[in-house]
């Protein structure tokens, strides 16, 4: 028993030492050199054996004495504390990502994750993709949120990549975590492989979602479709614009000229990272395939009047009720023009007698100042 008592507190100092240097470099790499700190700390936990070395309590312990020696640093609770364990071991699943690079190194989470995840994120010049901090450039409590709420490692470094790429708060992570965005991805029929280059496809490819889930639409039932449809007009709008990478509003309704019709597109944006056009088309039906022959119009129209030569072709986005997934893949295979093809979800309705009983905007901040 000596000896581990004699081997706890050597180790209890040379924690002690690693968070002073800690805090020398956190003035200048606040995040990650923290991220750094309790994946050492949760390797520590794990490597040592702590609990079956120590007892079942040496955790509640180790917590006691950090903040003893640092009463004015934050994070070393028993609970923390537990999740430093986590955060390495979820992070360091070896029968997951062991065969992208070969034997797994233990020195720092950051050069680790940049190893493993070489190719996560996507340059559109095609060019070597670059991983630098993504991991430490993630807060530590939206970590958790990943942590308690993702089921694979696959699934937290999509939410990690996203909260990267679009600077998501934890309220804005833990939504698109709730909807099951990570599930959402990948499901859209598109022809875009077929018809668009390399590194457009891919990323076109990545910007469509199946299904969107519009559950702040607050229409109340009975409703009739165009009141829908306008709802889906401004909810996918607000969606794009402020969750959505890269999506600037062009117009809505917008008029084109087709020989002696004029027409009217639904939702027209630029995508800054494809730097392309993207028509948007909503249905509150079930997918026909005439919607596809009537959207490849429109993104004929906007090649020939809009787009500049430096722009890359435009892409057209229908978002349907429900579809049939063969009718929409035969109605592609014979559009000539890059097309996606999605659901959506409507999972709140309120009925007209709740509406009148819910606060106001105002009612809720005056009741937050109580």
């Amino acid at each position: 028993m000596k000896n581990n008592n004699e081997e706890y507190k050597q180790w209890l100092n040379d924690l002690k030492q690693r968070i002073r240097n800690s805090q020398i470099k956190a003035s200048v790499h606040i995040n990650t050199s923290m991220l750094e700190l309790y994946w050492s700390i949760g390797a520590d936990i794990v490597e040592k054996q702590a609990e079956a070395t120590w007892g079942s309590g040496i955790i509640k312990k180790l917590s006691a004495d950090l903040r003893r020696e640092f009463p004015h640093l934050k994070g070393f609770s028993e609970t923390n504390l537990r999740y430093t364990k986590r955060f390495h071991l979820f992070y360091n699943q070896k029968n997951i990502i062991q065969h992208q690079v070969g034997a797994i190194s233990h020195q720092s989470i950051i050069g680790e994750i940049e190893n493993k995840q070489r190719t996560l994120i996507q340059h559109q010049d095609g060019a070597e993709s670059k991983t630098s901090n993504i991991i430490g450039a993630v807060p530590w409590r939206h970590h958790i949120e990943i942590l308690n709420k993702c089921k694979s490692l696959n699934e937290a470094m999509f939410y990690v990549q996203k909260t990267v790429e679009n600077g998501w708060s934890r309220a804005v992570l833990m939504h698109f975590i709730e909807v099951d965005l990570y599930a959402a991805q990948g499901k859209s029929i598109t022809n875009f492989f077929r018809l668009l280059p390399e590194p457009q496809s891919d990323l076109a490819n990545e910007i469509v979602k199946d299904p969107y889930n519009f559950d702040f639409v607050t229409l109340t039932e009975p409703y009739k479709e165009r009141e829908l449809e306008d709802a889906l007009t401004e909810n996918i709008t607000k969606f794009l614009l402020e969750f959505g990478q890269g999506f600037a509003y062009v117009g809505r309704q917008l008029p084109v000229k087709v020989g002696e019709s004029e027409r009217f597109i639904d939702l027209l944006f630029y995508h800054l990272d494809l730097r392309c056009y993207v028509v948007i088309e909503l249905k509150a039906t079930k997918f026909e395939a005439e919607f596809a022959g009537k959207l490849g119009m429109y993104v004929a129209a906007i090649n020939h009047q809009r787009k500049k030569p430096s722009d890359n072709p435009t892409i057209g986005m229908i978002i349907c009720k429900t579809k049939d997934n063969i009718e929409v893949e035969y109605s592609l295979e014979s559009s000539s023009q890059p097309i996606g093809v999605s659901e959506y979800q409507l999972s709140k309705l309120l009925p007209e007698n709740y509406k009148s009983a819910l606060p106001s905007i105002e009612e809720i901040e005056e009741g937050l100042k109580v």
